[in-house]
């Protein structure tokens, strides 16, 4: 219920969430509606987005579902709409929706390009731009991007993932130093390893492809962040909801790592204290 957690960070206010059907996006919608937003579940899949409304309502909060390909102009316009005519106004807007790719700049295809810049970069464009005019009219008007480490050190093999990250932690800065005259906050969230449908995906990709398989290349994954797990993707929603939320009222242009300490360190370890010197 609205009372759980940090009680009245997000009452009264209204968000739309792109992406929110499943992982970091699913979480964020139904943390900001257990704060006290009413929110608007947006997804590609509008039977995906109708089901996790359906189940934030059914604890009694707020929520609406809006079908929007991120990749349209159109569709992302009538998301935002649906806010204002639903609720009134709008005051957050969290940009989850994304897709990975894996490749070098050589084995990655035009169009595989494109459509990761399509998703990841222009749709955040597109739903920033369609959700400012409301934004400004609001007293905490907040933008989150769900960003990645990638945007500051990269892996083998994911040359537009990677890029599109980037641009979204310089277009974050960008619109905080537009928006700041306007009262809106823009901040970026740069996960390391979340336990996500899109993870999973790529787990099973590098591995066997059985459950068993998927857990271990996790458990692979994970054991390369200093707290030697992945993330869920509640973790990643709270540092989200605190960023949105008035407690921030002092933060914008920032790009927050939240990785389990992956780019606090180098990969060179000492010897251990009970081994020969």
């Amino acid at each position: 219920m609205a009372g759980d957690g940090e009680a009245g960070d997000h009452a009264g206010s209204v968000a739309v969430v792109t992406g929110a059907s499943s992982g970091i996006g699913r979480a964020v919608a139904e943390l900001l509606a257990a704060k006290g937003a009413s929110v608007v579940v947006c997804s590609v899949d509008a039977g995906e987005a109708r089901s996790v409304a359906d189940a934030i309502t059914a604890r009694g909060l707020a929520a609406v579902p809006a079908g929007a390909d991120v990749r349209d102009q159109d569709s992302v316009d009538a998301a935002v709409q649906t806010a204002v005519d639903v609720f009134g106004s709008l005051d957050t807007l969290v940009t989850s929706a994304g897709i990975q790719a894996y490749g070098t700049v050589t084995d990655t295809d035009v169009q595989g390009w494109d459509d990761v810049f399509a998703v990841n970069v222009r749709g955040v464009f597109l739903a920033a731009r369609a959700a400012l005019p409301h934004l400004r009219r609001s007293p905490r008007g907040a933008i989150v991007i769900v960003s990645s480490v990638q945007a500051f050190a990269t892996q083998t093999g994911v040359a537009a993932y990677a890029a599109s990250k980037g641009a979204l932690t310089t277009l974050t800065r960008s619109m905080a130093v537009d928006e700041a005259a306007h009262n809106v906050r823009v901040n970026a969230v740069c996960p390391g390893s979340v336990d996500t449908p899109m993870l999973r995906r790529s787990a099973a990709m590098f591995s066997d492809g059985s459950p068993e398989g998927i857990q271990h290349t996790l458990d692979e994954w994970g054991r390369s962040h200093p707290l030697g797990r992945i993330a869920q993707p509640a973790e990643i929603a709270e540092v989200i909801s605190f960023l949105a939320s008035p407690r921030a009222s002092f933060v914008t242009g920032e790009a927050i790592r939240v990785d389990g300490g992956l780019l606090a360190g180098v990969p060179v370890r000492l010897p251990a204290e009970d081994s020969p010197q």
